[in-house]
């Protein structure tokens, strides 16, 4: 019998209402009145059952951690589901399917669109549509702390030096992250008008670049990022997501300067000037770098926007970042750096030791007195096997559907790792509006996977499969 907590996902449908609102201020103050009903019907639904989820009696029995993937799991397929009646009720005559895959996209921050020409779109709804991305990215972090029990020690170990587990602190907790998340917002949507953007698409590209999502408010970026400081700002505001979202805030305000509070960020960092260096000395003879670095920053942040700037020969590349990923606490998908780098690490430790068995060989992270155990590594190892297995199971299915083997493979990947089809993928122009209805509930599910932790996919198949 499980005991879900409802009441975690009343604050989401609250938020909600929140932005309908916002949404219906924002209509009445640029006369947009084509879909201005819509925004009523999803305040008055997500009102309703905020306040339904919160008045629920919670059992006092302990939450088990199987609870808590199935409340987020639920989460995820009922928050897009109001999120979608904008969608729905506009005059754009979208079908259910459409809506619903256009607000799962939105909310995973994975920004694949059935839309095909932004232009022909209000205001209102494109900026509904990047609400979806700022309200998924939020649902995500809020999430990685509820199930801060599935990931290694280490990771939460650091955490508990800037966040509190203890249940009486949950609200204090929860408070706390919304404003850091929200205040980076702003910064973003600052910087972006200080740079001659638009008000209306800094506000959107804030949205995006916080949530690690892929919605535009146009639908080519060039017409927005014009000048070679834009290019340069944006990509250095992409890393925001990149990076752990207490980043920023630790430099600042964090009074004793323990480097293991940092080790994953500085191995990050590490790894991004390792990875600017090698394209600025052989990839960018015959493009500009700042190009380069955009697709570089969108690509390990899992953004994954781009201009247009079709290089075939380094999509495997690109591929390659966007599998990698960001920071444990970011809005940023991917398998984390620090997970791979740990495991390689252990790898050649192991294979080292048999050739010089005299030899001492310790698995130690860099900057940090962190050591990594047997069991963290199998969690590694399992989570990098789930993602093969999902890739294999996605790139088969897309295939069998009609779509060619090359971008049903590179589909699966940006999928699976939440990303958004762009140029520097070779997938600017894919159609998701014409696929037959079993692929786009497909495409759904295997967002949904992405955006969870995917070692949670193994615990639920071991609480079903295997009950004692």
């Amino acid at each position: 019998m499980f005991s879900l907590q409802i009441r975690y996902l009343s604050f989401f449908f609250g938020l909600i209402s929140i932005l309908s609102f916002f949404n219906i201020i924002y209509s009445y103050y640029l006369n947009l009145y084509l879909n201005l009903n819509t925004y009523y019907y999803s305040l008055i639904v997500s009102f309703i059952i905020s306040v339904i989820f919160y008045k629920l009696k919670i059992q006092s029995k302990k939450i088990s951690i199987f609870d808590k993937i199935l409340t987020i799991f639920l989460g995820y397929l009922l928050i897009p589901l109001i999120l979608s009646i904008p969608f729905y009720f506009s005059i754009y005559n979208l079908t259910f399917l459409n809506s619903y895959f256009e607000s799962v996209s939105g909310f995973t921050s994975t920004g694949f669109s059935i839309f095909e020409n932004i232009k022909h779109i209000d205001q209102s709804l494109i900026l509904w549509r990047s609400s979806t991305q700022w309200l998924g990215g939020l649902y995500f972090l809020f999430s990685i702390i509820l199930l801060i029990d599935i990931y290694d020690e280490n990771f939460k170990k650091t955490l508990t030096n800037f966040i509190s587990f203890d249940s009486s602190e949950i609200f204090k907790q929860a408070i706390k992250i919304f404003f850091l998340y929200s205040i980076l917002t702003l910064i973003i949507f600052l910087v972006l008008n200080i740079f001659s953007i638009r008000s209306f698409n800094s506000l959107n590209l804030a949205f995006t670049l916080i949530s690690s999502g892929g919605f535009l408010p146009v639908n080519d970026l060039t017409s927005i990022i014009k000048q070679n400081s834009q290019i340069l700002v944006l990509s250095l505001l992409m890393l925001i997501s990149f990076f752990s979202i207490f980043f920023s805030y630790n430099l600042i305000f964090f009074k004793k300067k323990n480097v293991n509070f940092f080790y994953e960020d500085l191995h990050l960092i590490v790894y991004l000037i390792i990875i600017i260096a090698i394209f600025l000395l052989f990839f960018s003879f015959n493009k500009d770098f700042s190009v380069n670095l955009l697709s570089i920053t969108s690509s390990v942040s899992n953004i994954g926007i781009s201009l247009n700037n079709n290089q075939e020969n380094l999509i495997f590349i690109f591929l390659i970042l966007v599998i990698i990923g960001g920071s444990f606490f970011s809005t940023s998908s991917g398998l984390r750096f620090i997970k791979i780098y740990s495991l390689f690490k252990y790898s050649l430790n192991q294979i080292l030791s048999f050739s010089k068995p005299k030899n001492i060989f310790m698995n130690k992270l860099m900057f940090s007195k962190i050591y990594f155990d047997f069991n963290e590594i199998n969690k590694y190892f399992l989570t990098l096997l789930i993602f093969i297995l999902s890739m294999f199971a996605l790139t088969s299915f897309l295939s069998i559907s009609g779509i060619d083997f090359e971008n049903s493979f590179k589909l699966s990947i940006l999928t699976l790792m939440n990303t958004v089809n762009s140029s520097i993928y070779g997938l600017a122009y894919f159609d998701f509006n014409n696929l037959h209805f079993l692929t786009k509930y497909c495409l759904i599910l295997f967002m949904i996977i992405g955006r969870i932790e995917l070692l949670t996919i193994l615990l639920l198949i071991k609480k079903f499969l295997f009950k004692s």
